[in-house]
């Protein structure tokens, strides 16, 4: 038996196959996925339809690289990326394009909804979350307030890996891990907030979906894709989840004592939990998980953005960007980059750009350019990091995934700036990975299989000990100091950058 996960990003989709018995990948596929180019500053948008004709595509590329028989795979796992709004239609029609998690564009509706509640600590009482902008519920006011014929043809709000999940089902359900990212669900009881949603619109309570556990199947595939594909009609679809639970299974991150950090176009840090982890300032995720526990999380929207810029800029392959790197000293002799080139979620910084700090005829070349951009990037990082230290999670070793994970130039960096062992996985697909364990756990469930998720992971999920880094303690006190300074540095912009905005939109 194998099963299947689908990963929907921002830059592509991938789809993976697995042995349901020994967790062996058999094959991946990838393609593309676009951002919509000319929108105004802040503005990030995708066509969901994009994303379905994605998933098509890698499947079929999968399954046809795996050599494998459809028939005989038994279950499906959806990951998508996370908080972005996907406006149904009566019919199930898309309304429009979808904002995505790194749309800024909504900074204004974020404040109106949290006014309307009485104030950040109302909203944090309410849903465990602030509104950053990120967030899905700050979209739905901007439809309302923005485009309001189409906010009027709005029936069903759904999350990315939500909008797959009905594609291949017919379903418009949610699921807790993904709900928890929109500002609209309490994440101590897992149930919509009315207070939240009458900030927006009270008849918005209508167009929310019912709310699937995440150990319960999503539904089975409906006849029309089943025969597609040649799946068996009765192949289950799991609940699925967003990327950053997906990823959290997908690197055994499904039990206290784990911390998982993903480096892709944006960062997130996370650990498993066994009770609520919130935090009074805002600035963690309080998020569900989507294997029953809770997932404090920080989100950064810059790490692999900050070096795939200066990858451009200089025109280097991802070889020639490490050689730089190793050439300068921790530190890169004082530069420091604030990494906000979309904005920054950890630190809320919405307004935020790119700032170089400490430029110089010395500092001023590709080399110190680049170490100071995965530095900045990593130093962000390690912001979000130290609040969730502060919060009570522990992070003695932290198992990286994502593409930043394959450089052994930053994986040194990462152990000296966070101060803890690091270590990649063998597999580099955590969030597809992820999606396809949690349908062999759900599918286990249906067929009264004595395994539970903890057990399926400790089997599947391995670390490749040969990218095993300690940290440096001469690199650490340094980098501890730079830290401060990135701190500082960054808190004493936080008002300037919206005078910034006003002036470059005038």
């Amino acid at each position: 038996m194998y099963f299947i996960g689908i990963d929907s990003g921002t830059q592509s989709t991938k789809s993976l196959i697995a042995d349901g018995e020994t967790g062996r990948i058999l094959a991946t596929a990838s393609h593309p996925t676009p951002l919509i180019e000319n929108l105004p500053p802040g503005h990030k948008e995708q066509h969901p339809e994009q994303w379905w004709e994605a998933v098509r595509v890698s499947l079929i590329k999968a399954l046809s690289k795996s050599g494998v028989d459809p028939r005989e795979v038994k279950g499906i796992g959806v990951s998508g990326q996370q908080h972005g709004f996907v406006p149904l239609d009566k019919e199930g029609k898309i309304i429009r394009p979808a904002k995505l998690w790194c749309d800024t564009s909504t900074q204004k509706q974020c404040e109106e909804i949290l006014e309307a509640v009485g104030g950040l600590r109302h909203c944090i009482e309410f849903t465990g979350n602030g509104v950053p902008a990120g967030f899905t519920a700050s979209k739905i006011l901007w439809l309302k307030q923005n485009e309001p014929e189409n906010y009027a043809r709005l029936h069903t709000v759904l999350l990315p890996h939500d909008y797959i999940n009905f594609r291949l089902t017919g379903e418009r359900k949610m699921e807790w891990g993904d709900a928890s990212g929109t500002s609209l669900m309490d994440v101590k009881t897992r149930t919509w907030n009315k207070e939240m949603i009458r900030a927006i619109d009270p008849k918005l309570a209508d167009k929310l979906p019912p709310l699937v556990p995440s150990s319960e199947p999503m539904g089975i595939l409906l006849p029309s894709i089943a025969e597609e594909f040649g799946f068996s009609p009765d192949t289950i679809v799991s609940s699925g989840g967003g990327d950053n639970m997906m990823g959290a299974i997908g690197t055994g991150n499904v039990r206290p004592g784990i911390v998982t950090a993903s480096l892709g176009t944006s960062g997130t840090i996370y650990a498993c939990n066994d009770k609520p982890v919130i935090d009074p300032e805002g600035e963690i995720a309080a998020f569900c998980d989507s294997a029953g526990n809770w997932l404090p999380l920080l989100c950064v929207m810059n790490v692999t953005v900050s070096t795939e810029l200066i990858r451009s800029l200089f025109d280097m392959n991802f070889a020639q960007l490490d050689a730089a790197v190793e050439k300068v000293p921790p530190g890169s002799d004082g530069m420091i980059l604030l990494p906000y080139f979309d904005g920054e979620r950890t630190p809320n910084v919405p307004d935020g750009t790119g700032v170089w700090f400490g430029v110089h005829a010395k500092t001023w070349n590709p080399e110190r350019i680049a170490r100071s951009a995965m530095e900045g990037a990593t130093m962000t990082m390690n912001y979000g990091l130290n609040r969730l230290r502060e919060l009570g999670i522990k992070a003695d070793e932290i198992r990286l995934t994502g593409g930043g994970s394959k450089s052994a130039t930053w994986r040194r960096i990462l152990a000296d700036i966070f101060n803890a062992e690091v270590v990649a996985m063998s597999h580099s697909e955590g969030a597809a990975y992820g999606a396809a364990l949690q349908a062999r756990w759900i599918y286990a469930r249906e067929k009264n299989e004595k395994t539970d998720l903890i057990q399926l992971s400790e089997y599947w999920v391995k670390t490749d000990e040969s990218t095993r880094v300690s940290p440096d303690p001469n690199h650490v006190s340094l980098y501890r100091e730079l830290q401060e300074l990135h701190d500082r540095l960054s808190l004493s912009l936080r008002d300037v950058f919206p005078l910034h905005r006003k002036i470059i939109e005038a």
